[in-house]
């Protein structure tokens, strides 16, 4: 493997595509600029997606952002029969001839669904998740599946059974974690857009180590049917893509009430691109009069210089867009990190507890049940995993519930009227998503609970069930070029359409900045 993304990229020959950016220039929109280049007959799917299959054929070698991807032609004949349909004048879908990778938790019934488990290595689902369902029935290509940390379990992706994926910002770095392989395939233009799971930040920390847009959407807001369960009370399937509009686009796509999902909300579900305003339209201060809270526990000791400088910068740019910038604390904010492993680990004790060796996996042959048991499970779980279940079945046992479960719940309770109270003087709440840039990797493997505290910055959302949108706002040094830094804003239940229209204001003003790594730099024209 190459040691840099700046080596690798004189390795990869020049893509020409139709809807590239110069650097300086806003991000626009990949998936209306591909509609758009489709309807007019500029270009045809099947070109379209051969261009992404190049790119992908010829990084994921280094990046190993998937797991699955089906065969060249596999993937063709979907582009035909879209554009079968152009030539007929049949209506498309909002997603038609988009290029979308899935994380491999989320159920896909023509392709494996690991959760990036051995013990799940040949499950074929009969089944499509709902939000892969949506996303077929609205024209999307699915590419493949991405890889992950198993079962969701880690900040990283190191912790997957199968491989390591890379940074494409830096290959000796990590992605990100657990939703690395969809956050990483974003980055490198693999594909247009992604989806992954967040239960504790797993869509937001990659997204800012990888410099891609992330959206966690408020608990409900999208059917978790198909995906398959850490922690029940906190998983949410969430959105990447390279601009604020394609990630809206894409949650508006996959969202709503679905009756195979008794926890997903009724609401309806506002189409976020009808906030968009372009760039020549936006009037002197866009942001007048919104108010913006800094969560000051976020900005404290423990967090990389870079990082809080580059959020500062993120918190000027709105105070000139014309927000009214506080500074607010939290004073719970630090027991959410022990509170969400409890929760969480107690969860997955209990939703981990199917896989027996008898429904799912490969079978073993034992005397007696335990037996069964106790090595399918020592042989097909990862090393995360046992621990997370160990701690989890701990906390919910019969000495010990009351003292850790009950209290977590409790604390729980806290947090999430202290961000209740806090949006109630507030419109929106900003930190930075991650409290460094990207790990080195194998710096954090073994060190569970270094890797744990770098999540502290995104678990206090997912016990609140709020929306938090991460966005790129800045560098810090390391690479090649620079490591991406993300910053988090946070909204009230079920105010996605407010964050992705501040989202794309910010995006769409903020200058000198190219979010497009050196790995594919060149072959898009930047």
């Amino acid at each position: 493997m190459l040691s840099s993304p700046r080596l690798l990229r004189h390795h990869l020959p020049p893509l020409q595509c139709c809807f590239t950016t110069a650097p300086t220039q806003p991000p626009s929109s990949q998936i209306l600029t591909i509609k758009k280049a489709l309807l007019s007959g500029e270009t045809t799917s099947v070109d379209l997606t051969s261009a992404f299959l190049r790119r992908l054929r010829r990084t994921e070698p280094h990046l190993k952002s998937f797991l699955y991807t089906p065969s060249d032609q596999t993937i063709l004949q979907q582009a035909q029969e879209l554009d079968n349909r152009i030539q007929n004048n049949e209506p498309l879908g909002p997603l038609a001839g988009v290029v979308v990778a899935v994380k491999d938790n989320i159920c896909t019934c023509d392709m494996p669904s690991t959760a990036g488990s051995r013990l799940l290595e040949n499950y074929r689902p009969p089944f499509d998740a709902t939000a892969v369902r949506k996303l077929k029935e609205k024209g999307a290509i699915i590419v493949g599946k991405t890889n992950m940390d198993e079962f969701g379990m880690g900040s990283t992706t190191e912790g997957s059974a199968f491989q390591v994926t890379a940074n494409p910002w830096d290959l000796s770095r990590v992605p990100g974690g657990s939703s690395g392989g969809s956050a990483a395939a974003v980055s490198a233009r693999q594909c247009v857009v992604s989806l992954g799971s967040d239960t504790g930040g797993s869509v937001r920390q990659p997204a800012s180590f990888c410099g891609v847009v992330g959206l966690k959407p408020t608990y409900g807001r999208v059917s978790r049917y198909g995906l398959v369960a850490y922690a029940s009370s906190l998983d949410v399937i969430g959105c990447f893509g390279s601009s604020v509009a394609d990630t809206g686009i894409l949650f508006h796509a996959i969202s709503g009430h679905d009756k195979f999902d008794a926890t997903s909300s009724k609401r309806d579900v506002p189409d976020p691109t009808s906030q968009f305003i372009a760039n020549d339209y936006l009037v002197s201060k866009p942001l007048k009069g919104l108010r913006v809270g800094v969560i000051r526990e976020t900005l404290q000791d423990g967090v990389d210089p870079a990082v809080v400088s580059s959020v500062n910068s993120a918190t000027s740019h709105l105070e000139d867009l014309g927000c009214v910038i506080s500074e607010v604390s939290l004073p719970s904010f630090a027991l959410g990190l022990p509170a969400y492993y409890i929760l969480a680990s107690s969860e997955s004790s209990s939703n981990l507890s199917r896989y027996d060796g008898v429904r799912y996996g490969k079978q073993l042959f034992a005397d007696e049940l335990n037996s069964l048991y106790r090595n399918f499970r020592a042989n097909g779980f990862g090393s995360e995993v046992k621990r997370r279940i160990l701690m989890g079945t701990y906390a919910l046992s019969a000495g010990y519930y009351d003292a850790y479960y009950k209290r977590a719940q409790q604390v729980r309770t806290i947090v999430q009227k202290s961000f209740r109270d806090a949006l109630d003087r507030n419109d929106i709440l900003i930190s930075p998503a991650a409290p460094s840039v990207a790990y080195e990797i194998g710096e954090k493997k073994d060190d569970p609970l270094a890797m744990y505290a770098g999540d502290i910055m995104t678990v206090n959302v997912n016990l609140a069930g709020l929306p938090a949108l991460v966005l790129p706002c800045g560098f810090a040094n390391g690479g090649s070029s620079g490591l991406p830094v993300g910053c988090q804003m946070i909204g009230g239940a079920f105010d996605e359409e407010k964050l992705l229209k501040i989202g794309h204001i910010f995006e769409q003003t903020l200058e000198g900045y190219n979010f497009v790594p050196p790995l594919v730099a060149d072959e898009v024209g930047c």
